[in-house]
């Protein structure tokens, strides 16, 4: 097991590599922060000087030797937008991130796999229908939106909810959450709903699909004809034996929740890391967009491993198939 995962984190060095200069490479030439960061009225010695301070007159090549090194020791220099050190913005944001992150992909995952068991057993049923036709809207509609008609209906029209941000909160060390207090849950519950709905129309559907496929088996065939019940059949067999795809699909999505969760936070103004990439593309703020890009990565590679693990918590076949390549 330790190799598996040495050799992954190898694995995983080339693509945080590569992905750190694309990122710094796409945004070297993006927009002037220099004059951003001065204003209109500065002189040229004044300009002169803050390129030298932020290292801008360097070749790209050691910019970006600069930018790893720092990187892997967790510095991400400064934002040129804010003055402020880009890991203490990002330790900020993250939590708001993660909440809504994690908070969505809760709810994908507790609905969805019990519409998509639902749908897969009483496929014919009136509300097996009405769940597939929802499922199309989910998948259908944009996030932003999903989100706008959200807030028209309960912000404006009912008044039950908050429109944008996050509440209160309360700090327990370094993390800040919004589950406290009642407001924190108020504003929770629309971005969360929004962000979360098209990965659980996903998962209902994959979900349905897997147990399609799973109950015309020889194996599930066998289990009824020894006599078993409905469900033991359909929980303890058919249900077992979707979760593998379950788990790749529900993985590669809570990273996609957590890297394009940019639209809702937007549209809610959710003070997370995606409204602060938003707010550095508008003002060329360099560190603040590799940064972010480079932890999303960082996101991606670190599921997968997580994923890769739980497929032999779930499936005996991959640890004797790897024990017999061993031998």
């Amino acid at each position: 097991m330790f190799a598996f995962i040495l050799s992954r984190i190898l694995q995983a060095l080339p693509v945080m590599f590569t992905v750190a200069l694309i990122s710094f490479a796409m945004f070297a030439y993006v927009g002037d922060p220099v004059a951003i960061m001065l204003g209109q009225d500065y002189t040229q010695a004044q300009r002169d000087a803050l390129v030298a301070e932020l290292g801008l007159d360097q070749p790209f090549w050691v910019q970006f030797a600069t930018f790893v090194v720092n990187a892997a020791q967790g510095e991400f220099g400064l934002s040129y937008r804010l003055s402020r050190p880009v890991a203490e913005l990002i330790a900020e944001r993250a939590p708001a991130t993660l909440e809504l992150a994690f908070t969505a992909a809760g709810i994908a995952l507790l609905v969805g796999v019990p519409m998509g068991v639902y749908t897969g057993l009483y496929r014919n049923s009136w509300l097996s229908r009405f769940f597939l036709t929802f499922s199309l809207v989910g998948v259908s509609l944009p996030t932003f939106l999903i989100g706008i008609l959200l807030i028209l209906v309960f912000a404006v029209w009912l008044g039950w909810l908050p429109s944008f941000g996050r509440g209160d909160t309360v700090r327990i060390g370094f993390w800040t959450t919004g589950f406290l207090t009642v407001s924190g849950l108020k504003a929770l519950i629309l971005p969360a709903i929004t962000l979360g709905l098209f990965q659980l129309t996903l998962i209902m559907r994959l979900v349905r699909a897997e147990m399609l496929e799973v109950l015309r088996t020889d194996y599930i065939k066998f289990a009824r004809a020894r006599g078993l019940p409905n469900r033991v059949v359909h929980f303890g067999h058919a249900l077992k034996n979707t979760l593998v795809p379950v788990i790749t699909m529900v993985g590669l999505q809570l990273g996609a929740i957590i890297a394009f969760a940019i639209v809702t936070e937007t549209v809610f103004q959710w003070p997370g890391m995606g409204l602060l990439f938003i707010q550095s593309v508008g003002a060329a703020d360099i560190p603040v967009m590799s940064a972010y890009l480079l932890l999303i990565a960082l996101v991606f590679v670190t599921i997968n491993l997580i994923v890769d693990l739980l497929y032999y918590a779930v499936d005996p076949r991959l640890r004797i198939g790897r024990g017999k390549g061993g031998h």
